[in-house]
């Protein structure tokens, strides 16, 4: 198994035309998988967060050569996926001409559809109570809660001030508190 590489590595190699290929496989080798789920937390669905990603790793490919490496390129790709996702998001409710709720009761019924749903299990409570977050308290919550990103990192990522993302947090921890203890395990 191949070495993981740091990231100054990987983007000189995709600088130079005869490596860049191979930086580029190595930089989507590096972190597909935390990308991914990044996105599937935001869009639920396994197909559509494939998209999405795909759609990332096109953009990614296309301005990877003007990365200025002023924040890291997981702060800068995680930007970029986010950014996907609310494209995406938006993408459904436009085209389906539905309500903001009407979007999450879709995707709270594509988590119910899934194979390994089980209502009784808190895993899955905490997955419906995230769904019904607005927006952008879910992303926070998402990137905070699972990524463990620092509210620093996150301000770069989102272009949020710090105080407005710990408040962001801090409300939907107590959402989700209030609605896992309204449902019974």
């Amino acid at each position: 198994m191949a070495v993981t590489q740091d990231d100054k590595t990987l983007l000189a190699l995709y600088r130079m035309p005869e490596t860049r290929e191979q930086g580029f496989t190595q930089i989507i080798r590096k972190y597909q998988e935390r990308l991914y789920w990044h996105i599937r937390r935001l869009v639920v669905s396994h197909d559509d967060a494939n998209d999405v990603l795909q759609n990332v790793f096109i953009k990614v490919w296309k301005n990877l050569e003007n990365f200025r490496e002023d924040a890291q390129l997981f702060t800068w790709l995680y930007k970029i996926a986010t950014n996907e996702c609310l494209t995406f998001l938006e993408q459904q409710k436009r085209k389906f001409a539905v309500s903001l709720s009407d979007v999450e009761d879709g995707l709270s019924n594509k988590l119910k559809a899934d194979a390994q749903f089980d209502a009784n299990k808190l895993e899955w409570k905490l997955q419906q109570a995230i769904l019904q977050l607005p927006e952008k308290q879910r992303i926070v919550f998402n990137l905070r809660y699972y990524d463990e990103m620092p509210y620093e990192e996150m301000s770069r990522v989102l272009d949020t001030s710090e105080g407005a993302l710990k408040a962001s947090y801090h409300h939907a921890v107590k959402k989700i508190e209030d609605f896992i203890k309204g449902t019974d395990i």
